[in-house]
């Protein structure tokens, strides 16, 4: 009988036979925590017997959530945590150098790699063919003291995607469109394992996006095979020497099948106060918007600030709206600087912010006022999310956002591309 990608990469990684269902304790290839998070695990670290990290070159921390500093309070921790990089010899990213789960794709996580993180994207690296998942603070804790952590092994719903996008269609709206199907707890501990013609040809950046996602159906992994595809993306970040292929066995057995048609998908959107709550951005047209965020670990890459460029390109943003755009990286940055797409957001009215999560979690950088509407490419739209409980919070593809604008409603790409 074969096994999923789940299975193969525990049962490695346990050196057992590991199925779903079986308890297995792995070694953990990454451990990291960001800037909300990390003070708490420190301090858990620390209350502990074991003061040295079983890791520290694969142990990471992250200044990004709040990048710069808003606040006394946050700079006091960001000061904590440099510190505990001098004790340790643990990796730094300072601020400015972007979002945890984007840096951890450009730089740190391998296929067949096992990824904790005091975060609960930290499943985005699934894309690569890694089985990453987050934890609680006191869980990562001990992984980065002993370098190993217990897995219940999930059972895995495939995913089989067909069909060629339509223009002003992607893996936002794929993934959107699946959450609203199976619900937001229809995937609960379970690994999602994303297969067929479409996921094929898809790129990783799209990838990434989708697997950024997977925890909003409550899944604990979102995996995709590595393929030629994950080795053309990990040789242009100069890591080709850390790829390996790996995929489920033609005869895995999966707990359930969807199947979706990519052709028939329009561009998606996730309304207030759930992700799982979706409609078409057609269907909305008459939704104004106060605030555009395009960026996040969700949709804050190359392509990302390309697309939007393309669209905003010789136009303005409507008077009224605020267009935030935020890079998810620094390399992101300089690229899009290079190719002059931060040239043609700003000269439409946008305004950039620094690398990091800028708006996402609320903490500084756009935040929303009392009944502002904002439309945003970013993973979540619980209530109060963009440090506001009186905001309402709408989640598109970066083309609806980018179009919406340019039009001041929400808008269907379609009508703009």
């Amino acid at each position: 009988m074969g096994k999923t990608i789940s299975e193969k990469i525990l049962s490695v990684k346990s050196g057992s036979d590991a199925r779903a269902g079986d308890i297995v304790i792995s070694p953990v290839d990454l451990v990291f925590v960001q800037d909300t998070t990390g003070p708490l695990t420190i301090r858990q670290f620390k209350s502990g017997n074991k003061q040295t990290l079983a890791a520290p070159r694969r142990t990471a921390l992250f200044i990004d959530h709040a990048s710069p500093s808003p606040n006394r309070q946050l700079s006091n921790d960001h000061i904590f945590m440099r510190e505990f990089a001098d004790e340790t010899g643990c990796l730094l990213f300072d601020a400015g150098n972007g979002v945890c789960h984007q840096v951890v794709a450009e730089q740190l996580a391998r296929p067949g790699d096992v990824i904790v993180g005091a975060d609960s994207h930290t499943v985005t690296a699934g894309a690569l063919g890694a089985f990453a998942t987050g934890m609680g603070s006191s869980d990562v804790a001990v992984a980065m003291s002993l370098g190993k952590t217990w897995f219940r092994v999930p059972e895995t719903i495939a995913i089989e995607v067909t069909g060629k996008f339509a223009k002003g269609v992607g893996a936002k709206d794929l993934v959107l469109y699946l959450i609203g199907l199976i619900g937001a707890d229809g995937a609960t501990y379970k690994a999602l394992e994303f297969i067929g013609s479409t996921v094929n040809d898809m790129p990783v950046w799209q990838r990434l996006t989708i697997s950024n996602m997977a925890i909003e159906a409550g899944a604990k992994v979102g995996l995709f095979c590595a393929d030629s595809v994950t080795e053309e993306y990990m040789e242009a970040q100069g890591r080709g020497q850390e790829y390996t292929p790996i995929a489920a066995d033609s005869d895995a057995v999966y707990e359930r099948m969807i199947k979706v048609a990519a052709d028939q998908l329009e561009p998606m959107v996730a309304m207030p106060h759930a992700v799982d709550n979706t409609a078409t951005a057609r269907s909305l047209g008459n939704i104004r918007v106060d605030q555009v965020f395009i960026g996040t670990c969700t949709n804050g890459r190359l392509e990302d600030m390309a697309e939007t460029a393309s669209i905003l390109k010789n136009k303005k943003v409507q008077a009224g709206v605020r267009l935030i755009v935020c890079p998810a990286s620094r390399k992101v940055y300089t690229m899009s600087i290079y190719a002059g797409h931060i040239q043609a957001i700003v000269e439409a009215g946008g305004i950039i912010m620094p690398p990091g999560c800028a708006g996402c979690l609320g903490l500084h950088q756009g935040a929303l006022g009392d009944k502002e509407v904002c439309l945003s490419t970013a993973n979540r739209n619980f209530k109060g999310r963009m440090g506001n409980p009186e905001g309402e919070i709408y989640l598109a593809s970066t083309a609806t956002a980018a179009a919406s604008a340019l039009t001041g409603k929400i808008t269907d790409p379609r009508e703009v591309l």
